[in-house]
């Protein structure tokens, strides 16, 4: 033992961060896999392990290079906002239409009150404000909020008692925060009796009635004006959102295109929204018997992935594989959402396109259209370290606003986060391409999270300890069960009892708004339902810059 001691203090402090971070970082995630009852503490579990490890170290006498900690503190940060930033990206912009808007509504009330009652903790004194700044982060249990709050007070010059703070209150809030968005899912339950299993037959049976779903219709043309003209010159097709993929004519099945002539007696088989295409039914003529199912013929469909550079950006009208290859779109899935190919649609990379044509001519547009396993798993590091570099710059822009005392920096918080989401928004910039296999994603957002906790809990270890037998930690504690509780309990009666939502979306919306996986996955294991997931993605973009840029807000205005 005596030996390994010696060892480890004769280490370069290179190799002394480097193992103390590893030691941290593999007990935190064990001790995050550890569960009761289906509830863990997750990557939380590394900020504990952290306070454990800096605990014993400073008992030891043992320190670690200030700087070198410091940069992998803030690298980490940056790779975990990053990756969200180009994971959310996509739908984004999208969440915040229709019904998005009542969703991140509620995400918005939720994240204000929490704000509103940390702010009114401070004014009257009943807390600190770098102590505040933890009960904020911890009791919603974001630690990209903590991280906010450490970057914007190291702007302001706080000392090195005041920088300690915030993480010793987000440990000391952050179980509850995790207990409380489970007691408030049930107490919503409780108090208006609901049945989960009727929830999510209403929520699906309200999906099923929805209109912007794509469906499929098979015409037969009996109306006589139609009778010679061309396909691309029926204009209704495109204005209405509708696609003719296959023509049955004189038993033979082809792929139409914009030339192609009607004649009465044709079969077209359409793709669009039901509503739709019950007008161009009426225009056209009637239902028709016959299914036009490429089975039995020589024509296939198949699914080809964009990951050809040249097409990335070009309308579906300026591609023309009808010319090239004699195929059709008949649809486009993009971020897991079904589009109608209309002419102007552009590409981005990722894009599903189901084709169909020949065996042959399906090969050629696969070539055309990219169609590389390889480029999906393959990560693009050239864009990934742009997007970093223009988010560290956007994040050391001063934003002047009237009547604060200081100016206002996104910082290495907010400003890869909101460059990441704008980038993967736009999907690529000439050979500038911003996609990101999943798995790789998550596997740099983990390392990110994990070195910033690591580093956060071994910083706050030599006080935790010591706060806690003190007593100091209990108002803290307190306090975050206020923080918690109330905006979620406000945001659940609201969204129910007012609202009249769905208890499964609102399950989604509580545990997205505060950007606590735990929470999702009690709703999911409540009763098998997308509701809760879907409702969590939707809030959750904008709850977690809500949650980044507040701590920056309270201390500009209370500093």
């Amino acid at each position: 033992m005596h030996a390994l001691i010696d060892l480890f203090l004769a280490m370069p402090p290179i190799a002394r961060v480097v193992f103390m971070l590893g030691i941290t970082s593999a007990l935190g995630l064990a001790l995050g896999h550890i569960r009761l009852r289906g509830v863990g503490l997750g990557i939380g579990g590394v900020l504990f392990a952290g306070i454990a490890v800096g605990h014993f170290a400073k008992q030891a006498g043992v320190t670690l290079n200030a700087e070198m900690m410091e940069f992998i503190r803030d690298f980490g940060l940056i790779l975990f906002v990053y990756t969200i930033g180009i994971q959310v990206g996509p739908g984004f912009f999208a969440a915040l239409k229709k019904s998005g808007l009542a969703l991140n509504g509620l995400a918005l009330l939720m994240v204000g009150s929490s704000i509103l009652l940390t702010a009114i903790l401070v004014l009257f004194d009943l807390v600190p404000l770098g102590s505040g700044l933890g009960v904020f982060a911890g009791g919603v249990t974001n630690a990209p909020a903590l991280a906010a709050s450490q970057q914007v007070l190291k702007e302001v010059g706080a000392d090195a008692a005041v920088m300690a703070l915030p993480g010793l209150a987000f440990a000391v809030t952050y179980p509850f925060g995790i207990a409380g968005n489970l007691l408030a899912m049930a107490a919503v339950r409780i108090a208006f009796r609901i049945d989960p299993q009727e929830e999510a037959r209403a929520f699906e049976a309200a999906r099923r009635a929805e209109v912007a779903a794509l469906d499929t219709m098979d015409i037969a043309v009996t109306n006589p004006a139609l009778r010679g003209v061309r396909l691309g010159d029926l204009t209704l097709l495109p204005s209405l959102g509708v696609c003719a993929s296959r023509l049955l004519r004189g038993g033979q099945l082809r792929v139409p295109g914009e030339d192609t002539r009607l004649e009465e007696g044709d079969v077209l088989h359409v793709v669009g929204p039901r509503p739709k295409l019950e007008q161009v039914r009426l225009l056209m003529g009637r239902e028709a018997d016959v299914r036009l199912t490429t089975k039995g013929s020589d024509l296939r469909w198949e699914r080809i992935v964009v990951t050809a550079n040249p097409v990335l950006g070009k309308s579906i009208a300026a591609l023309n594989l009808k010319g090239a290859c004699d195929v059709v779109v008949s649809r486009v899935n993009r971020a897991g959402v079904e589009l109608v190919p209309n002419a102007a649609l552009k590409l981005q990379f990722g894009d599903i396109l189901t084709v169909i044509g020949k065996p042959d001519d399906l090969k050629a547009a696969a070539c055309i259209i990219g169609n590389s396993e390889r480029r999906l798993q393959t990560v693009e590091m050239i864009p990934v370290f742009v997007g970093i570099t223009l988010g560290a710059l956007l994040g050391a822009i001063p934003l002047f606003l009237p009547g604060m005392p200081a100016p206002l920096r996104l910082g290495m918080a907010g400003g890869p986060l909101i460059v990441a989401i704008v980038l993967a928004r736009i999907g690529h910039i000439g050979p500038l391409v911003w996609f990101m296999p999943p798995a790789a994603n998550l596997a740099l957002r983990e390392i990110g999270i994990v070195l910033f906790l690591a580093v956060l809990g071994i910083a706050s270890g030599d006080r935790f300890v010591e706060t806690m037998a003190s007593g100091a930690g209990l108002p803290w504690m307190a306090w975050g069960v206020l923080v918690t509780l109330v905006p979620l309990l406000l945001t659940g009666l609201l969204a129910r009892g007012v609202m009249k939502l769905n208890f499964l979306s609102i399950c989604g919306v509580l545990a997205g708004a505060q950007t606590n996986p735990p929470g999702l996955a009690y709703a999911n294991a409540v009763v098998a339902s997308e509701a809760p997931a879907l409702a969590y993605a939707t809030v959750y973009p904008l709850a977690m810059c809500l949650r980044i840029l507040a701590p920056q807000l309270l201390v500009l205005m209370l500093w």
